[in-house]
């Protein structure tokens, strides 16, 4: 397996820091690059609806992206004329926009349709080694394989939370698993998402992703690939497609991720805030999907765990990313290098696809609770690893959370 990976865009900025705590990267130019650019197909020029406060309405009642705001896109190497006519198209990785400041991801209505979104694979990765520990005094021994289990369908009742995240990159389309988490700043109306950091950004060598989407319950009823060939996009996407206005990941994966990981697989985490492709009916995400898992930053150590629970779509053979999938394991610790943040490892035979998804436990308070989502695994799908959520990722949590906190 490898770390299980999406695609991106970036360009060098500056970071986001956050006084003494840990270093964020905040995902977004600021506030006016919140845009929708709306249209039947990506290469339609049409109108761009839901702009930020700094546009203005023309008088056709069409939103109008003022002049100024766009020579600053410009200026981060995007044109939204030319976006919205199919540039994300032809884009290479020399156009990575790298930075927190940078990050530029508009709406491009039924971009992702139902064929599209069957035919988005995994990325090509470095599969990593089965024994990678870096200090043997943190790392248990390699956990035995788990077979995954498929999830009862429809997916809407049995796992509510957990969905797929769509994305462009350099190499083509590509696809990761999520999970929807609880806002503090919104109790029963988050629009916030948990996955993998390299599931938004491709880490030392790379940016943002684009046109990142995440579809809740997708495929709710569980239908082979064959089946899916001609459906409405309301079977594959049952409560709509909601894409990421804002991003946020480490520091530390942003600046020493890679594609086996690396350096930055114990900081491979990262937040999506997440807007209805179609509006939504004023509906939040959690009021759409009945359910937000909440967050354990302070989980207990690996020896009272008893049991942790992996969900994704692996889509990397013998998978092929349609149907969700889960692995319950007790976990084992793994450390990647030595002096870095100890990981959970458990067995599971999930493959690449299923990065980003959600490990759920028991939390402090001994409800189930998210407390790490899939990072990196072996090519052999033996067993997967997820990061220890503490003070970088409570820190991002909670800085994506302020954000939107008074809208």
């Amino acid at each position: 397996m490898r770390p299980i990976r999406p695609t991106f865009t970036a360009r060098r900025g500056r970071s986001a820091r956050r006084g003494s705590s840990p270093v964020l990267a905040a995902v977004g130019l600021a506030a006016a690059l919140a845009l929708t650019a709306t249209a039947c197909g990506p290469s339609e020029d049409n109108a761009v609806a839901e702009p930020s406060a700094s546009a203005t309405l023309g008088g056709d009642d069409k939103i109008v992206i003022p002049d100024d705001l766009k020579e600053r896109l410009k200026e981060q190497g995007f044109d939204m004329d030319k976006w919205k006519g199919g540039a994300w198209k032809d884009w290479s990785k020399d156009d990575w926009l790298r930075e927190a400041e940078d990050y530029i991801n508009p709406i491009i209505e039924d971009l992702w349709d139902p064929d599209r979104m069957r035919d988005a694979e995994q990325p090509d990765k470095q599969p990593v080694d089965n024994d990678i520990s870096g200090d043997e005094g943190v790392t248990d021994p390699t956990p035995a394989p788990v077979e995954a289990q498929p999830v009862a369908s429809p997916y809407s009742k049995s796992a509510p939370a957990s969905g797929k995240v769509f994305f462009d990159g350099p190499e083509g389309s590509m696809v990761c698993s999520a999970t929807v988490v609880q806002d503090p700043a919104h109790p029963g109306k988050s629009n916030m998402v948990w996955t993998a950091g390299h599931c938004v950004h491709a880490g030392k060598n790379g940016g943002w992703y684009r046109n990142i989407a995440f579809v809740p319950s997708y495929n709710d009823a569980g239908k082979s690939a064959a089946a899916l060939q001609g459906v409405p996009k309301n079977e594959v996407a049952p409560l709509g497609v909601w894409w990421g206005d804002w991003a946020q990941s480490s520091e530390q994966w942003i600046a020493q991720g890679g594609p086996t990981g690396g350096a930055g697989a114990p900081y491979d985490f990262a937040v999506l805030h997440v807007t209805p492709e179609k509006g939504g009916g004023g509906k939040s995400l959690e009021e759409t999907v009945g359910s937000a898992l909440p967050v354990d930053f302070n989980a207990p150590a690996v020896p009272e765990i008893a049991n942790m629970t992996a969900t994704g779509y692996p889509a990397a053979p013998p998978y092929g990313g349609q149907k969700m999938l889960q692995c319950a394991d007790k976990p084992g610790r793994l450390s990647v290098t030595a002096g870095a943040p100890t990981m959970y490892r458990i067995g599971c035979t999930m493959t690449g696809g299923s990065s980003g998804g959600g490990w759920v436990a028991q939390g402090q308070d001994g409800k189930p609770a998210l407390v790490s989502n899939t990072s990196i695994g072996p090519v052999t799908a033996g067993w997967l690893a997820g990061p220890r959520l503490g003070d970088e990722a409570k820190g991002i949590y909670d800085a994506v959370s302020k954000k939107y906190a008074g809208q």
